[in-house]
């Protein structure tokens, strides 16, 4: 029997717009029944959830064009422990924009890129309100992103 692999949703949410889109890519995720899926806000993860998981997707709002502060205070927190063991890492991106998103995107990829991930789809930048299409994109993220791991693609 294969173990069960462990993917990592980390989020903020301020206005609760990217919390609809983490909802959502939980749901996702949970459509694949062999990958255990936690979802965690920023400032609840940490060292051993990040070490624990074999996927990671990243949930942010857009602020001033960058990343909110909560998900930049998880990489401060998590990058040293965990410098060097995580090559490699799959990772994905949500965004929530006012703007073009695409500020927040890029400095998460530069972020993700010192730790040595992997980025494994193209991030998911909804601009303005939540749709039911932004909703069902999210959902297609995290079973994506589940089914991969699952079928050890990534």
């Amino acid at each position: 029997m294969t173990e069960h692999k462990h993917l990592l949703i980390v989020y903020h949410t301020q206005s609760g717009n990217t919390g609809q889109l983490a909802q959502a890519v939980l749901r996702g995720a949970g459509q694949v029944a062999e990958v255990d899926t936690v979802l965690m806000r920023a400032f609840d993860a940490g060292t051993e959830d990040l070490l624990r998981c074999d996927g990671l997707l990243l949930g942010t709002p857009e602020n001033f064009g960058y990343m909110s502060g909560a998900l930049k205070d998880f990489f401060d927190r998590t990058y040293y422990p965990c410098e060097g063991k995580l090559t490699g890492l799959p990772y994905a991106v949500f965004v929530s924009a006012g703007n073009d998103g695409t500020g927040a995107v890029r400095e998460i990829g530069r972020i993700a890129n010192g730790y040595g991930w992997k980025q494994v789809a193209e991030a998911l930048i909804v601009r303005k309100s939540i749709t039911p299409q932004a909703l069902t994109d999210a959902e297609e993220l995290g079973e994506a992103m589940a089914a991969g791991l699952s079928m050890g693609v990534f």
